[in-house]
Formats: structure tokens, C-alpha cells, sequence
């Protein structure tokens, strides 16, 4: 193997997934995934970094995003990372670093709100350390 790109998160929705048609009728959604990760300081206080990622579902895995997901929703992502460059309105050229979404697992069908109310959620298979799985608490910023 001569290299690999792939991208493993487990984090909450920021908002509902956007459906939208490329000019052909391919369905493509996007939305943003907040990952949280928790420390502590020196002092034993708690630290939150959470990272947002810009995710990418095309065709019919963009339908059954824009479907089922809605804020706040614990989903698990795997796909590629990919960056394009492009110019903005202002004339100033950006680079956005995205996921394209291969797979897609709701691990929630509640938000926070109605936490204690929802069924059981199903878990990802395969050996994954505990390490690995971030700790989600009902503070991260939706």
C-alpha cells in the first residue's frame, strides 16, 4: 500500500444537513460534526477543545443524511479527506478542508433535550480501544 486517506469521527451535529443538486441532479448534503476533546489543566480544571468538521455525503448517503440527521445528533463518519481552493465573493481565494463521507451510523435518535427518553443506540463494530472514542458531555456547543 502505497498510501491512505481515511477520516474516523464520532461527534454531534452543529445543524441540519443541507440538501442540494449539483446542476446534473446529484444529490449532495452537507453539514458540520463538533468533536470534543477533554483535558485537564495543571489546576485539574476541565478543558474543552472542540474541532468542527465540514462533512460531505453525496448521492443517496446525502439523502438519508438530510433524512435522519438533525442538530445535535451523536453520528459516526468515515470517509476521506479532501481541501479545495476556491475564490470568494471578495475576490480572496480560500482553501476548505472537508470529509467526503463514505459511511454514516446514527448513534443517536434524540438530541440532548430528550437524552434519558430515546432507545438504546446502536454501537460501531469492530475492536476500537475506549481511548479512541471521545467523551461526549451536553456542553458542546450545538
Amino acid at each position: 500500500m502505497s498510501s491512505l486517506n481515511k477520516a474516523i469521527i464520532i461527534g454531534r451535529l452543529g445543524a441540519d444537513p443541507e440538501l442540494r443538486y449539483t446542476a446534473d441532479g446529484v444529490p449532495v448534503a452537507t453539514f458540520n460534526v463538533a468533536t470534543t476533546e477533554q483535558r485537564r489543566d495543571k489546576n485539574g480544571n476541565r478543558q474543552d477543545k472542540t474541532e468542527w468538521h465540514r462533512i460531505v455525503a453525496w448521492r443517496k448517503l446525502g439523502e438519508i443524511a438530510e433524512k435522519y440527521l438533525k442538530k445535535g445528533r451523536l453520528v459516526y463518519i468515515e470517509g476521506r479527506i479532501q481541501s479545495r481552493e476556491f475564490e470568494g465573493r471578495d475576490g480572496v481565494k480560500r482553501r476548505n478542508v472537508e470529509i467526503i463521507a463514505t459511511d454514516m451510523k446514527m448513534l443517536s435518535t434524540g438530541t440532548f433535550s430528550d437524552r434519558d427518553e430515546r432507545k438504546p443506540t446502536p454501537t460501531i463494530q469492530g475492536e476500537i480501544e475506549e481511548d479512541f472514542i471521545p467523551e461526549v458531555e451536553e456542553d458542546v456547543p450545538l
